[in-house]
């Protein structure tokens, strides 16, 4: 069966990385990830043409990491994570972990409220709407820990261990709709944490790093029960084609040790992002204090030195 329309998969060579990367596209995700880089670069070339400035970071964040999706989707990466676990929790861990960060570096909602026109007074336009779902109510709950890190969990637990997987994976729209599942779950579970752009929940530093490890444990306990497994416990890959030339378990075993390992790699990246942006927060206030500072004086220091005078004029 052609479950991903990409081709024969069940007629596949054994997996090498070389055959893994060869183009395999996916109308869905290629149009999508073209559509993303086009509109962050409208908005790129509309900031510069008004004579302001975007961080050159940003972009380059934001363009990586919509090509890792369509490096995951657009390639025989997917075709073999049809019938590969250890190939298909590759696609998951990227999807879901390294995609997500990598677009928020970008902070693409800023660069769309800084690009977008104002549409006037009394009147509503894409940057107004925006601001307004952006300030929602929804918005509040969906970016809220107590949403983002159960919901977190659930994309794997309730997802693998059920049998809502292969039923998912049974058909085209099905595969298409768990992998944007995936990238979406990244997004509100990182933005809150590390995202550069504006937010409803936007809690302090320290908070962020907790909620950053109270879910990636749970990444690795998922892991370690795949590898632990006595007999293969998803039915999709339960009996891999025999032009594969590999074992259910032992690729079962593989998929486990992939996704305990990922659960470490993208809490490097976001602790190192989030420690930059503390810095960065840090500097940025002293440097507001100090321009207080030089517009008044010094007013809050030279009182404090009266007061400090007072004492010592009391005391003799």
């Amino acid at each position: 069966m052609d479950h991903s329309g990409h081709g024969m998969t069940m007629d596949l060579p054994p997996f090498t990385l070389g055959r893994g990367l060869e183009w395999s596209t996916d109308p869905f995700f290629l149009i999508a990830c073209l559509a993303g880089l086009a509109l962050y670069g409208w908005g790129v070339v509309r900031l510069v043409r008004r004579g302001d400035k975007w961080p050159v970071g940003r972009t380059v964040a934001f363009v990586i990491g919509v090509l890792s999706i369509a490096l995951m989707m657009c390639t025989q990466l997917n075709d073999y994570g049809m019938v590969m676990f250890s190939v298909h929790m590759v696609q998951h861990m990227v999807i879901s972990m390294v995609s997500p960060i990598l677009i928020l570096l970008g902070a693409p909602i800023t660069l769309a409220l800084r690009a977008l026109p104002t549409a006037g007074r009394g009147r509503k336009g894409l940057r107004e709407l925006l601001l307004m779902f952006l300030h929602s109510h929804y918005m509040r709950i969906v970016t809220h820990p107590a949403f983002t890190i159960p919901l977190f969990i659930a994309s794997l637990y309730g997802l693998y261990f059920t049998p809502l997987f292969d039923f998912l994976m049974g058909s085209k729209p099905g595969h298409i709709a768990m992998m944007v599942h995936f990238l979406a779950v990244g997004l509100v579970f990182f933005w809150p944490i590390m995202g550069v752009d504006p937010g409803p929940h936007r809690p302090g530093y320290l908070m962020r790093m907790l909620e950053l490890f109270a879910g990636m444990p749970f990444h690795a306990f998922f892991g370690i029960a795949l590898m632990m497994a006595s007999e293969p416990m998803v039915q999709t890959f339960k009996n891999p084609p025999a032009s594969l030339g590999i074992e259910a378990l032992s690729d079962q075993n593989a998929a486990g040790g992939i996704a305990w390992a990922f659960s470490e790699i993208p809490s490097v990246l976001v602790l190192v992002a989030l420690l930059f942006q503390w810095y960065a927060s840090d500097q940025r206030q002293a440097r507001r204090e100090d321009r207080a500072a030089d517009r008044d004086g010094d007013k809050e220091l030279e009182a404090y030195n009266a007061y400090l005078s007072s004492l010592h004029a009391r005391g003799n």
